[in-house]
């Protein structure tokens, strides 16, 4: 039996655990390693040289362009790409026929692409490398035009002007055509809808869990349901926030929290 190599690049741990999950059972996979970011997947391709790379596009260190960038000039595994990007990118991975999954992963559409990737395995040539060169010159160029996740907020308060980092938020809630960022016990006030501070803070490190609230991902404690099946969401300082249902499944995806 042929054993396909195989290699996990995802700076989020659920979503490797979940990858890892869905490629259980399969005798012909053999899980070479994990990568938590794009530098560690250039030199763990070049160490394993692996035959399947599950490579997440958008991660710290190096996206998952940038690592083919650096391997261009080396053999390429077969690449299917783990992505959350928009329909423009997911049309350009059609077109030059290399396969991707879309987060939150779909089990019937991850193992179709497994198995497109194996028959690919077998008859991979030049022109398939090529191919693959091609999409990541298409697709990291919109990529790198897009504006980098917001880092820190500029805070005007009487007199004086300081800068607050969004990794030192806790939560955001609305107050009309204002936010007010709570941070370690302080809380600030700056002139911005909340709909647009969600669109320039990082998806994967805040998320909208009520159409007045945003918290940080690393400060969520737990969730539960109250009476009458209200949803809550409690982060590590004990402070209570109410959470829509909307919002549920996203805060599932990833967390791995649910109630």
């Amino acid at each position: 039996m042929k054993h396909i190599r195989t290699l996990i690049v995802d700076d989020e741990r659920l979503a490797r655990q979940k990858l890892r999950t869905l490629l259980t059972g399969d005798d012909e996979i053999d899980i070479v390693g994990e990568c938590v970011n794009g530098l560690e997947a250039v030199a763990a391709v070049r160490k394993h040289k692996p035959d399947l790379l599950l490579l997440d596009v958008e991660m710290p260190g190096a996206n998952g362009f940038e690592v083919l960038q650096r391997l261009r000039s080396e053999r390429l595994p077969m690449i299917v790409f783990v992505t959350a990007h928009d329909e423009y990118a997911v049309r350009a991975f059609e077109v030059e026929a290399v396969d991707y999954v879309m987060k939150p992963f779909d089990r019937r559409r991850f193992h179709e692409a497994l198995r497109r990737a194996k028959r690919k395995i077998d008859d991979e040539d030049d022109e398939s490398e090529a191919r693959i060169v091609r999409l990541l010159e298409r697709v990291a160029a919109k990529v790198h035009s897009e504006p980098k996740p917001l880092d820190h907020f500029v805070v005007k308060s009487r007199d004086r002007t300081f800068l607050v980092a969004a990794n030192e938020i806790d939560w955001i809630e609305a107050e009309g055509k204002y936010v007010r960022l709570h941070a370690g016990g302080a809380s600030h006030l700056v002139r911005e809808a909340i709909s647009e501070v969600e669109q320039r803070l990082d998806s994967r490190r805040f998320l909208r869990i009520h159409r007045a609230t945003i918290v940080n991902v690393k400060r969520i404690l737990e969730m539960y349901r109250g009476f009458g099946g209200a949803l809550f969401v409690v982060l590590r300082d004990g402070t209570k926030l109410t959470m829509s249902r909307r919002y549920r499944s996203r805060i599932r995806e990833v967390t791995g929290l649910d109630v």
